[in-house]
């Protein structure tokens, strides 16, 4: 079994995972880092199942939150209290592939000036999920034809933040995570940030990593209001951050009418979703922050 580098026996990466009621998927997750020679923190975002306890059993070391305090900001205190000098950001649901931290820490020696590395996730289906494209690149915005996997390490404006590495210097210097952002569209506004600095994006396919799709936390009434609310939020938040047409009275718009016909023929479930999505466009348009949505300052 292969492990991450080690200069002297000292780890030069350490993972951070944020849990939020994720104690089914951390098993599989922390034993395959353990299996990598990777140190872990888990940030633990007030998890109502034995998320914290089943991280300390694997020997992770655990940030315990007091409340639920978004993805980016609970990454952020997972880097802060790493020392080495590669963090991986990794989501519950991922499991990494044997020789996977190895290969991305060295595709960092071969390219230093570079500002993240991204495996190759491959999805439960067996597909390859790649995605070299976002709502805020500055380049191949929606590029139109057959999607070819690269062969070979190669350069994109995204990458998914369910798993990447980055130099820890380099990860606070550029602020980490906006902490204005509980939820999603996060791991775009970093790309962006990384792509303004002059820094290289790398896709490294020899480093190949699993992941659940949805399987990070489970389930619970609400959670799709919820999600959708934020989804829509941030949507809208990062367009006015990088100056690109406001989708909010759009979304508002069309979310609402489908939530009205769902009501009609009550299919709750898409009450929840496009109920959801209408009401994070409305908060926006209204000026309410996703930190206030949550009870956060």
């Amino acid at each position: 079994m292969s492990s991450a580098p080690r200069d002297r026996d000292t780890p030069v990466v350490t993972a951070i995972v944020v849990a939020f009621d994720s104690a089914h998927a951390l098993p599989d997750c922390l034993g395959a880092l353990r299996g990598e020679g990777v140190p872990v923190i888990v940030v633990d975002n007030a998890s109502g199942d034995a998320s914290a306890a089943v991280a300390e059993a694997a020997g992770a070391r655990v940030l315990r939150n007091a409340r639920n305090e978004g993805y980016g900001r609970a990454n952020n205190a997972g880097v802060r209290a790493a020392e080495t000098e590669f963090v991986l950001v990794v989501n519950p649901d991922v499991t990494v592939g044997e020789g996977a931290v190895a290969a991305l820490v060295g595709a960092a020696r071969r390219h230093p000036d570079a500002g993240l590395f991204a495996p190759k996730i491959v999805e439960p289906s067996g597909r390859v999920f790649f995605q070299p494209r976002s709502l805020l690149a500055s380049r191949l915005p929606n590029p139109g034809g057959r999607l070819v996997l690269p062969e070979g390490e190669a350069c994109a404006p995204f990458f998914s933040g369910a798993c990447f590495l980055m130099r820890r210097d380099l990860f606070l210097e550029l602020g980490g995570f906006d902490e204005e952002i509980f939820l999603f569209y996060e791991d775009d506004d970093l790309c962006r940030r990384i792509e303004d600095s002059g820094r290289a994006l790398v896709y490294v396919p020899q480093a190949v990593v699993k992941h659940g799709r949805g399987r990070s936390s489970g389930s619970r009434p609400g959670l799709v209001f919820r999600s959708r609310w934020h989804q829509a939020w941030s949507r809208a938040y990062v367009s006015r951050k990088y100056g690109l047409p406001d989708p909010a009275p759009a979304m508002l718009a069309v979310n609402a009418l489908k939530a009205l016909g769902a009501i009609l023929t009550f299919r709750r479930s898409l009450v929840e979703r496009y109920g959801g999505s209408a009401a994070g466009a409305w908060a926006f348009m209204r000026g309410r922050s996703a930190l206030r949505q949550e009870g956060l300052s």
